[in-house]
């Protein structure tokens, strides 16, 4: 008999995760699929990043570093957040992770004792709740009302602060609206902080630079500096340098709270490969003439895909900020029946038709917290979201 923990019972799979492994199994079947619900762009990692990779094994880079990462990407990382964010950090407040995902949990296993709150908003990327349910903490959550562009205001975050609030998530611009928080958004956010010293923050900005419409990004610790000692600032190469098979992500924050996050982080994968190290430090020191050309890609990819979601029967979709992913509402056709007499009885159902009749793979808002509504990422091709979104169109159209 197979020995499950109890701490288990509190999370469950991720639902892109989830989808991605369905779609690979029913294009293996032959179905024609197409799969909008993976969070990864197509494009290539950059050649010199590449090349960086290769010199590194060539040169034998191929040995254990230091947990918190090699001296080389730390000082890459700290050099970054001076020259793009205004930021001082020095390395012993750095700590590169296996992804993004890998610095938060270990921000949360090293925080958080049983019953500590932490404030989502939602909706939110699949894994924060989980993280938290899985170190012992209680989610609390703030709807971002569709009305106000997905975001929580300062009054909402206000009264959701409780003596037993540790952490506030923050993710802008987010997965999965693609809203980005202005800076005087930002300041409203962070004036409510600065009232409540027990309340740190966690800032997710691994889409930082995938914005569009002349938006301007801000970290809330640049906005507020005086929040710089309780900030974890998240970040990464997967989105903005298409490395996200190379598992590099970082945080930089308070000392204490880095070796802490190190102590977790030493007993489980001690760090991410030195390869992906050498890589991402070439990263973060190479050119980035590249990425001007991506983002007018996916801002074209976004345009096209909201204008045809909104031309479907009974979707709505707003126009995002940044990222790559839109997050329409499907509230009208709750209620409405599929040609075969299936009541679309909320957004997981409405997925699963959309999956079923016309080979569309989406995820459903519920996963997010925040029905009824869908993601789509828009990290493909101009043709095989041109072609979904025919789909959609469809397939919303034979709804009765």
């Amino acid at each position: 008999m197979l020995i499950v923990a109890s701490r288990l019972s509190r999370i469950k799979p991720s639902a892109t995760n989830a989808l991605t492994g369905k779609v690979g199994e029913l294009k293996a079947a032959g179905r024609d699929i197409i799969g909008l619900g993976a969070g990864e762009p197509d494009f290539d990692t950059p050649d010199h990043i590449k090349d960086a990779a290769i010199e590194a094994l060539r040169a034998g880079d191929t040995k254990y570093t230091p947990v918190p990462g090699s001296m080389a990407l730390r000082q890459a990382i700290c050099d970054k957040f001076k020259r793009e964010n205004d930021l001082t950090y020095t390395p012993d407040q750095i700590t590169v992770g296996c992804g993004g995902k890998q610095v938060i949990f270990n921000a949360f296993m090293a925080s958080l004792d049983e019953g500590n709150e932490v404030i989502i908003p939602a909706p939110y990327w699949v894994s924060y709740p989980d993280m938290v349910a899985l170190a012992e903490g209680t989610p609390v959550f703030i709807e971002g009302r569709e009305d106000n562009g997905f975001k929580i205001t300062a009054e909402q975050l206000e009264a959701a602060i409780t003596s037993k609030t540790k952490w506030l998530m923050l993710n802008s611009p987010s997965n999965p609206t693609g809203a980005a928080y202005s800076r005087d958004e930002l300041k409203a956010l962070t004036d409510v902080l600065m009232r409540h010293a027990h309340v740190w923050i966690l800032t997710d900005d691994i889409y930082e630079h995938v914005i569009y419409d002349d938006f301007e990004f801000f970290t809330p610790s640049q906005v507020e500096p005086g929040l710089h000692d309780r900030t974890l600032i998240l970040n990464g190469h997967s989105k903005v340098f298409s490395m996200t098979g190379w598992r590099v992500g970082y945080g930089a924050g308070p000392v204490e709270l880095i070796k802490a996050m190190n102590n977790v982080q030493s007993q489980s994968t001690t760090h991410t490969s030195s390869i992906s190290q050498a890589a991402a430090a070439a990263a973060l020191n190479g050119p980035m003439d590249f990425l001007p050309g991506w983002v007018e890609a996916f801002k074209g990819r976004r345009d096209l895909v909201v204008s045809m979601l909104n031309q479907a029967t009974g979707i709505t979709c707003q126009t995002p900020e940044g990222a790559f992913y839109v997050y329409p509402s499907c509230a009208v056709v709750i209620g409405k029946k599929t040609p075969g007499g299936t009541v679309i009885e909320n957004d997981t159902v409405f997925v699963t038709e959309l999956l079923e009749a016309e080979g569309v793979a989406v995820v459903q808002g519920a996963a997010f917290g925040l029905e009824p509504h869908f993601r789509i990422s828009y990290a493909t091709s101009d043709e095989l979201l041109k072609d979904a979104c025919e789909r959609i169109q469809r397939f919303c159209a034979s709804l009765s």
